[in-house]
């Protein structure tokens, strides 16, 4: 059965197109008018020519008639077609917008556990497997219930043993295409997982490759790529014949009862059935209800082409609705935050803060603190202590369960820690991630700054140099460095570092210490969580933490 959640965030996002859909509804009820028209027309046609031995120029203007309708008709299905795409893609964009705002909020840490190919499969593919159900499953669904119920209004009127033939085959074809599409909607739900599973297990022999090769393991890596491929074919090829199944048990049962309709109206016109209404038909009445009969089931077929769409719908919106039921940072916070006035001295007080991680209890806190401009602040304390988590609690990546954090209104900061970000692009497309806007000046200044100039000078291409992603190409200390040369570049007022010079070798480490040298003359605010010597030598300010509480050193 599909999960509450699936079916309320899907019902969620219909609302914010209501409009469009219902318009769409109402251009498919016009178009499906305009078919019983046709039929109606055509059966008075042929009935006025063979029975009333009318000359076909009498029939002209209905003959007019019908050839009108095709064209609205025509009209009419375009612009169903037309309205229920653009509310599927004004949804679909609506919908990624929110994910990717989610994403945001969440932060680096809340996100932690999850792949960023999974991330990114959610966003881009499983957001694209909604449209189906927008664009053609939710107006279908309407039109699957009203058509009908209008065919057999009309097949009542005429002959009351026929409408009942089809009233008794309805009912089947829903039945089945629910046993059929609760398994369809299950191995969609398997698909998504799987494929989410198989994008991050590819990047990540993607990303190990050189590591693979070392070890003489690529052979191995390719055959486990292979066999988790094989097995997403698997599970695409159940889907499929599960789909081909739907089809064939719904045209078995329109077949068979449209052909039970064809041979009632048959007999009762030739005489051979006298029962209840059969001795009344007429041709116009007896070839309007078997024209008729293929529409009664028509909009009940396009229903199960697109029943899938829903199964499909329902399995990514199963994921989706997971993923943005993670309570961001900014909901949990028990005191409504304030700011700071610009200008302010302080750049970050926290007052009582608490930070609780599930499983694990309160990793931090209660800590109360005040962060100036221009402090160059360093933190100690053994490995598990809440270093990490008190610089995310000052960055804002976390909010405290307990207490109150309050920021200056201007607060803009710069992180780094042991491994910096760098993505696979050019030195000048890393450096721009701080800075989109920067000019090739500004990238050479901060490169100086940083004491990467050197480097920068031995390169053929310049600011143009490929560089792997996370740094393939550059050794542990010039990725440090260029990541310290976005921080210059940003003129972020308050700087975050985690554990900077962990395992770098001493060249790289002394070219590092520089570069904090430089941005404390620049007057830049530091919190450096460290248990260097140097560093802490560079401190105004020094904290120690124990078991999560904080306690400020006198330094000197």
């Amino acid at each position: 059965m599909p999960a509450p959640a699936a079916n309320h965030l899907l019902t969620e996002l219909a609302a914010t197109q209501r409009q469009r859909l219902n318009l769409a509804v109402a251009c498919g009820l016009l178009a499906g008018s305009l078919t019983f028209l046709q039929a109606a027309l055509f059966a008075w046609i042929v009935s006025a020519l063979l029975v009333n031995h009318q000359t076909l120029a009498h029939s002209a203007p209905l003959f007019a008639l019908w050839l009108l309708a095709l064209p609205l008709r025509g009209l009419f299905s375009y612009a169903q077609e037309t309205l229920a795409q653009k509310a599927s893609l004004a949804v679909r964009q609506q919908l990624r917008r929110r994910l990717l705002d989610h994403l945001v909020r969440l932060g680096p840490v809340r996100l932690a556990g999850y792949h960023s190919a999974s991330l990114s499969y959610q966003v881009v593919e499983q957001v694209e497997a909604l449209d189906g159900y927008f664009a053609r499953f939710r107006v279908q669904l309407v039109l699957a219930v009203l058509l009908p119920l209008t065919v057999l209004g009309i097949t009542l009127y005429l002959d009351w043993l026929a409408a009942l033939f089809l009233l008794l085959a309805a009912p089947l074809i829903p039945l089945f295409m629910a046993l059929v599409g609760m398994g369809a909607e299950r191995l969609n739900s398997e698909q998504f997982a799987a494929v989410s599973r198989l994008s991050g297990h590819f990047i990540d022999r993607v990303r190990s490759l050189t590591t693979l090769q070392l070890f003489g393991q690529t052979q191995r890596a390719t055959h486990s790529v292979h066999a988790a491929a094989d097995g997403y074919r698997q599970r695409s090829l159940r889907t499929l014949r599960l789909a081909f199944l739907s089809s064939a048990v719904l045209e078995f049962f329109a077949s068979a009862a449209i052909a039970v309709v064809a041979i009632y109206v048959g007999f009762g016109l030739l005489g051979y059935i006298s029962y209840g209404p059969a001795d009344k038909l007429t041709l116009f009445s007896g070839l309007l209800i078997l024209l008729l009969a293929p529409e009664f089931f028509q909009p009940l077929r396009s229903l199960a082409q697109h029943y899938h769409d829903r199964a499909a719908a329902l399995g990514a919106a199963e994921r989706l609705a997971e993923l943005l039921s993670r309570t961001p940072p900014a909901t949990r916070l028990k005191t409504p935050p304030s700011a700071l006035a610009p200008g302010a001295f302080e750049l970050l007080l926290l007052k009582d803060a608490c930070v609780a991680h599930p499983g694990r209890g309160v990793v931090l806190g209660p800590v109360s603190l005040r962060i100036g401009r221009g402090d160059t602040v360093v933190v100690t304390g053994a490995s598990g202590s809440g270093k990490s988590t008190l610089l995310q609690l000052a960055a804002g990546f976390v909010a405290p369960d307990d207490g109150v954090r309050q920021s200056s209104a201007d607060l803009r900061f710069a992180w780094m820690d042991q491994r910096p970000l760098l993505i696979h692009a050019t030195l000048a497309d890393n450096l721009r991630l701080a800075v989109p806007e920067a000019s090739d000046a500004a990238l050479y200044r901060a490169l100086e700054s940083a004491q990467l100039s050197e480097l920068l000078a031995q390169l053929p291409s310049g600011l143009e140099t490929p560089i792997g992603e996370r740094g393939t190409g550059l050794s542990g200390g010039q990725a440090q460095r260029l990541a310290l040369a976005r921080i210059f570049l940003s003129a972020a007022p308050l700087v975050l570092l985690d554990e900077p010079t962990a395992s770098l070798d001493e060249h790289s480490e002394q070219a590092v210490m520089a570069a904090f040298v430089a941005l404390q003359r620049a007057g830049r605010t530091l919190v450096i969580a460290t248990h260097h010597p140097a560093l802490i030598a560079l401190a105004t300010r020094r904290w120690h933490l124990d078991h999560g509480r904080l306690e400020e050193l006198a330094h000197g």
